[in-house]
């Protein structure tokens, strides 16, 4: 079957970029693995996180790692899909051959302390799919079957369904606290920070600040409804805040600041901004994430304004994928529709056909857009 791989016989990680498209072995489902469902790969989606292991700028310890645990060389890319059941292990109940189905990137112990208490997105033993195990850019994937997501197709196009994934990281980031009636600003407005402008919209909120100092996507941030989109200047250090843009803000939000800031982007002076324009008694939510340690510019103000700072991770399973379905599924909010016309452009040059791969041109479509999609059957 064809595949997207990283080999570490073929090429170093810190001397190579990309990924290689090669014939590999199909998966199969062993006589004792009871709980595995084997998936025809249909659309999946091309994450932030790819875009770091394609450049070789992330995750490269745990791919490395996983890698020599296993005894293996080639791990194969990929944690957004949807697809195909066309097997299934004997003890599998919950999905059967010919459903339709997206998954869950992270495979959970269901022993540890966090997960017996049902806090699965932050489980101690955590696999990441096309990250410390084998992924979903393949024509097959085995996957176990408590991680895979049911998903009907006369609901959400196929398209915006291999992406529900990382649709349900903006949920997560967007349900820290009821939005409803609040002030929302968004640091950062790639793939992630546009699903929240629409998740924050639909989930309510009464004011949507884009903070972007890329002028395409504060163009697409207005289309999705943010109310204002504002380029962040430069502090006096790399990162530190801009001193402007608590000012700018005041003005949009009656001389108070946001009652919500959600961090996108993960740049330290990205999350210094934050904490310098939510209101005080405020929330930021910090879901961006980059290498290396970070400096918090204003302590006192976290600590004296009742600042309240929550990190996101993933997606609570599975109640973020409810909300997801609810929102996806609900033609009124329009959010499925601006998904699919908006941030995939109606699949010109976002959809990318596998039979016609080629590794330049597609270098050039995400450069060119804040998400991908492949198509593989």
């Amino acid at each position: 079957m064809r595949a997207l791989t990283f080999d570490k016989t073929r090429e170093d990680w810190t001397g190579s970029t990309g990924m290689v498209l090669e014939d590999v072995p199909e998966p199969e489902i062993g006589p004792g693995e009871t709980d595995q469902v084997l998936v025809r790969v249909r659309y999946t989606g091309f994450c932030g996180s790819d875009r770091g292991m394609w450049s070789r700028k992330a995750f490269g310890d745990m791919v490395l790692g996983s890698l020599a645990a296993e005894g293996r060389t080639r791990r194969i890319f990929g944690h957004e899909m949807m697809g195909e059941v066309v097997a299934v292990g004997r003890g599998v109940k919950r999905v059967r051959v010919g459903d339709t189905v997206s998954t869950e990137s992270h495979i959970v112990c269901g022993q540890c302390y966090q997960c017996r208490r049902g806090e699965f997105h932050v489980c101690s033993n955590e696999k990441i799919i096309g990250i410390s195990m084998d992924g979903c850019f393949a024509d097959l994937v085995k996957l176990p079957e408590r991680a895979l997501w049911p998903t009907d197709l006369g609901q959400i196009r196929p398209e915006v369904a291999a992406i529900q994934e990382p649709f349900g990281n903006a949920v997560h980031a967007c349900q820290v606290r009821d939005l409803k009636d609040q002030s929302v600003a968004i640091l950062g407005t790639g793939a992630i920070g546009q699903f929240a402008i629409l998740v924050a919209r639909g989930m309510g909120a009464r004011q949507v600040i884009g903070i972007e100092p890329d002028a395409s996507r504060a163009e697409m941030a207005l289309k999705l409804g943010a109310e204002a989109v504002i380029a962040p200047g430069n502090g006096a250090e790399p990162w530190s805040a801009d001193p402007d843009l608590r000012g700018k803000v005041l003005e949009l939000t009656g001389g108070v600041g946001v009652d919500v800031a959600l961090e996108m982007a993960g740049f330290n002076g990205s999350v210094n901004n934050a904490i310098s324009i939510v209101r005080r008694g405020g929330t930021v939510v910090l879901f961006g994430v980059k290498n290396g340690d970070a400096t918090i510019q204003d302590l006192h103000r976290v600590v004296m304004n009742g600042v309240r700072l929550e990190g996101v991770v993933g997606r609570r399973l599975f109640s973020t994928w409810e909300t997801t379905k609810r929102l996806l599924e609900e033609k009124s909010n329009g959010i499925e529709r601006a998904i699919w016309e908006i941030i995939l452009n109606r699949g010109d040059d976002t959809v990318v056909d596998m039979a016609q791969w080629d590794r330049t041109a597609f270098e050039g479509v995400i450069d060119r857009h804040p998400k991908a999609v492949l198509k593989w059957s």
